[in-house]
């Protein structure tokens, strides 16, 4: 009985090391593919910051981002600390769930139509990147709320109490202790929202609009081309690898798709380091004695 037991948990471990490996060799396979394209007969004029090049794109894409997770990051923990800390079991937390579930499951084109009748039409604004990072923020909240919920709820208990019995209020408990030891998986929450924020297109679409049109030396933040202004219109990366591939009558828009794609990948990859470098050094600054 012992030695079918571990022959079974030999099997099981192998087909677990197989299945994974598989899946990161994929994965490199297919990051390595998309980098040779993009790269391939590379020409820095591609990333020049204007028509011609992909850089107020680039641009475009971080600068939404940071606008959707100014909005989802701070709404994203305040409802995972109330879900996992305040929270009663009851039938209305239990639909509060089941929204939140439905909400992240939701598709972007759904969010997008939502995003452009109440953030342009009922607004009465144009296309416009703050409209486009509300619209990502939709999608992004329930993540982080959830991610944030979970963490709370896997700490041990002695975390909550010990602080509790030094005198320590209930919210300091969860701002000086309990928030501090989640920030790790907080920062995955994150990084995964952020994610969908950089590769998000058709949410996008009828939102943050597909016109770029940024004049690098006019700061006024009231101007209509002003690159820090969030209500003017704002094609990202991902958008601009659709248009390139189905719209442009460009000679070489397969390969402004192919460097945009590329471009993308390395700016998602960049983020996650940053974010786990920041995490970390956040996390000894936390615990060091």
């Amino acid at each position: 009985m012992y030695n079918k037991a571990k022959l079974i948990d030999k099997m099981m471990t192998t087909g677990i090391i197989i299945g994974a490996s598989c899946f990161i060799l994929f994965l490199a396979l297919f990051i390595v593919y998309i980098l040779l394209i993009g790269f391939r007969n590379f020409d820095f004029s591609l990333l020049a910051f204007n028509k011609k090049g992909i850089g107020n794109q680039l641009f475009n894409t971080i600068y939404l981002v940071f606008l959707s997770l100014l909005v989802s990051v701070p709404f994203g923990i305040i409802a995972g600390i109330y879900m996992g800390e305040y929270a009663k079991k009851n039938k209305t937390t239990s639909f509060i769930r089941i929204c939140i579930e439905t909400l992240s499951s939701l598709p972007s084109i759904v969010v997008g139509l939502f995003g452009y009748l109440v953030f342009i039409v009922m607004t009465g604004s144009k296309w416009n990147l703050m409209a486009g990072a509300l619209a990502v923020s939709i999608l992004s909240i329930p993540l982080i709320t959830t991610v944030t919920e979970d963490a709370l709820k896997s700490l041990p208990k002695s975390y909550k109490e010990g602080s509790l019995a030094t005198g320590a209020t209930y919210w300091q408990t969860i701002v000086r202790v309990l928030l501090p030891a989640c920030v790790p998986r907080i920062v995955t929450g994150v990084i995964l929202a952020a994610g969908r924020g950089f590769g998000e297109a058709a949410a996008l679409l009828y939102t943050a609009g597909m016109g770029t049109d940024i004049n690098w030396s006019n700061w006024d933040i009231t101007s209509p081309n002003c690159p820090i202004n969030p209500f003017r219109p704002g094609e990202t990366l991902a958008l601009h690898i659709w248009a390139s591939r189905t719209e442009s009558l460009a000679p070489n828009a397969v390969q402004i798709a192919n460097i945009s794609s590329a471009i993308l990948i390395l700016l998602v990859f960049s983020f996650s380091i940053i974010a786990r470098m920041l995490s970390r050094k956040m996390d000894k600054m936390m615990y060091r004695p």
